[in-house]
């Protein structure tokens, strides 16, 4: 998986991502900037290497234009930026009647749980950010993440260490 992070014109991801393209990559992700719709329907068009997009979609209306231009292969929605779990709700299925596989972009500890309703799930972003102000962080197991049996989105701060980083 390579993300360009959106740090490449036009045609310098044309020129990369052909140079990459037999290279057994599994994606490649954001090469342009994120609302170059039509741009990314020329990448998915030309390259072999499946393109993914989506961390900057605002609202779940951002993925079904994504999908109608046919600018990518694979989506992965940001939860803060596609409007939460409601807009997540929403946004899945869109995929899903396009059979587009979903990732997701940050908040692995919300994005888990809406991971095991969104009908083309795909990979779950890991990073343990949150981990230094956490009860009891997620554990990962065999390169799964395991959800815990508790309330809610089963996190608990550990008050101590939120007012430790606070200052």
């Amino acid at each position: 998986m390579v993300d360009f992070n959106q740090g490449l014109s036009l045609a310098d991801a044309l020129a990369r991502c052909h140079a990459l393209d037999n290279a057994g990559l599994y994606w490649f992700e954001e090469p342009i900037v994120y609302n170059n719709l039509s741009g990314y329907a020329q990448l998915a068009r030309e390259l072999q290497t499946p393109l993914q997009i989506g961390e900057n979609f605002y609202g779940p209306r951002a993925i079904h234009d994504a999908l109608a231009a046919g600018a990518c292969d694979y989506v992965m929605p940001d939860l803060m930026r596609i409007g939460g779990v409601s807009g997540w709700l929403r946004a899945a299925p869109v995929a899903a009647a396009a059979r587009i596989q979903v990732s997701t972009h940050l908040y692995p500890e919300v994005a888990a749980h809406l991971m095991r309703v969104t009908e083309t799930a795909h990979w779950l972003e890991w990073q343990d950010w949150a981990d230094p102000i956490l009860k009891e962080p997620f554990a990962v197991k065999n390169s799964c993440l395991e959800i815990p049996d508790l309330p809610g989105i089963g996190i608990e701060w550990d008050e101590a260490a939120v007012t430790r980083y606070r200052h």
